[in-house]
């Protein structure tokens, strides 16, 4: 029978699907097959339309649909159920496989069983990709589709998870676009919490529009984080922030990681370094350190959705963007204050885009386009707005006693202590500041207001935002 219909039917047929699925262990099935004169049929490949690229590709609806392969999927199945007597292939990158088994005789049964355990997978994640674009084709009150699905495939294993005694792997979805797909360069094999620090790493990293910056991330936060058009310099503002926590720290940065910045880096125990491209010498410098991870990761995709798993089922929610957070100054307003000049307002929006990056409750100092203090993860926001105050100051004084020290040391000279008594900046003082959600009470931000902040940034709609705003225009705080 000739194929029809533009081609929509060429292999639903009963010669083709009856060859694949007889049972050669059956006298009774070999006896029909010779009756209807069917050839049997001993190895199925199989290139499913592809879907997902003519999707990606931004094709029109009608496109997408011809896309949608009936055939290939119903030979696939087919083939795999019948995996006793024959082999279905379903990746290109197995073709000299396929070539070694014919030239052997055949493929072993567990070689078959294994390829189709590969197949219905395979079709599983086409089935689940087509399911996933339609429901978002349809027109509901719903923000979110009806269904929401995902598959992946194993990458790789790791040593082990979060914790020692967790077993861990590394599963990717089709060609993986994010860290996943990031190519090592150099170092030791990736861990399970070096890949999700190196995620939060680079999500904050772009996170600054098209500014050159360069984020340090330990247990998913980051200890600093940095904007300036030279890359060695954004580094070194941003591990200034807290060099304490970036010991053992993951660095990621939206450009071109120099030889300056490859030997700012070197002293200093990192984990791992991401950047989307290195220069030869600073890959150079870079790979002296046997165990750092080196990955290269092009700009990642941003959008989509998130998932989170609880007990018994599954948390949705539109990835966090940039564009729909409300960077943009123009669209906020002043509520307390003098305006904010444009230095000012460069911080405060910087502030503003690097504490979406940082556990809640948040709250984050940053001065000259650099954070100079984070309070992360606290219960409630008054003891963030201590621990940013607390790392601006503290830590401030830390970085320049040990920067004084070594310099009164090399000079044969002064007692550490002293210096670090004497020359202690107070960091917060003149900073900026920026609270990833309202301010319940007035309390939290006369701290932030005591210790020098001149300007802060916050989403309000507390019940007592009358009383927060007025404990800043007493202030004269922005």
């Amino acid at each position: 029978f000739p194929e029809c219909l533009e081609g929509r039917v060429k292999t639903l047929h009963p010669k083709i699907h009856a060859g694949i699925l007889a049972d050669r262990r059956k006298d009774a099935h070999l006896a029909q097959l010779r009756e209807l004169q069917v050839a049997p049929i001993d190895l199925v490949v199989v290139n499913l339309y592809p879907f997902t690229d003519t999707v990606a590709s931004g094709a029109d609806f009608d496109a997408c649909v011809e896309q949608i392969d009936i055939g290939g999927p119903s030979m696939v199945r087919a083939a795999a159920k019948n995996h006793p007597a024959v082999a279905v292939v379903v990746d290109p990158a197995r073709y000299p496989e396929v070539a070694q088994a014919v030239s052997a005789g055949g493929f072993t049964l567990s070689q078959r069983r294994a390829l189709a355990a590969a197949a219905f997978a395979h079709t599983a994640s086409y089935d689940v990709a087509v399911a996933s674009w339609f429901s978002q084709q349809l027109e509901t009150e719903a923000a979110l589709p009806e269904f929401v699905g995902a598959t992946f495939t194993r990458a790789h294993a790791l040593r082990y998870g979060e914790n020692p005694h967790q077993s861990a792997a590394l599963y990717t979805q089709g060609q993986a676009q994010g860290i996943a797909g990031a190519e090592q360069l150099h170092g030791k094999a990736m861990s399970y919490n070096n890949y999700t620090d190196a995620d939060a790493a680079v999500r904050a990293a772009y996170d600054q529009g098209e500014a050159t910056t360069v984020v340090v991330v330990k247990h998913a936060n980051p200890c600093g984080i940095a904007v300036d058009e030279d890359v060695a310099k954004a580094h070194a503002k941003a591990h200034a922030c807290d060099p304490v926590s970036a010991y053992g720290g993951v660095i990621a940065t939206n450009a071109t990681v120099t030889a300056a910045m490859a030997a700012q880096v070197k002293p200093i125990f990192t984990e791992v370094i991401v950047a989307p491209e290195y220069e030869p010498q600073a890959l150079e410098i870079l790979s002296a350190k046997k165990n750092l991870r080196i990955l290269r990761l092009p700009k990642p995709v941003r959008g989509g959705y998130e998932f989170k798993q609880v007990t018994g089922g599954l948390l949705v929610q539109e990835r966090d963007n940039v564009d729909a957070a409300g960077d943009d100054p123009a669209r906020w307003q002043l509520v307390a204050g003098p305006s904010a000049d444009a230095e000012t307002l460069a911080d405060l929006r910087f502030a503003w885009n690097a504490v979406r990056s940082v556990r809640s409750n948040a709250v984050l100092l940053a001065h000259a386009g650099a954070t100079v203090g984070v309070g992360m993860g606290q219960v409630n926001r008054v003891d963030s707005c201590k621990l940013a105050i607390e790392r601006a100051n503290t830590l401030g004084a830390r970085a320049t006693g040990d920067a004084a020290a070594n310099q009164a040391n090399s000079a044969g000279g002064a007692d550490a202590s002293q210096i670090l008594a004497t020359s202690a900046p107070q960091r917060a003082v003149g900073s900026v500041a920026a609270s990833d959600a309202f301010f319940p009470f007035a309390d939290g931000l006369q701290l932030l207001i005591d210790a020098g902040v001149k300007a802060v940034v916050q989403p309000g709609g507390s019940i007592r935002d009358a009383e927060v705003i007025e404990a800043a225009q007493a202030a004269g705080v922005t």
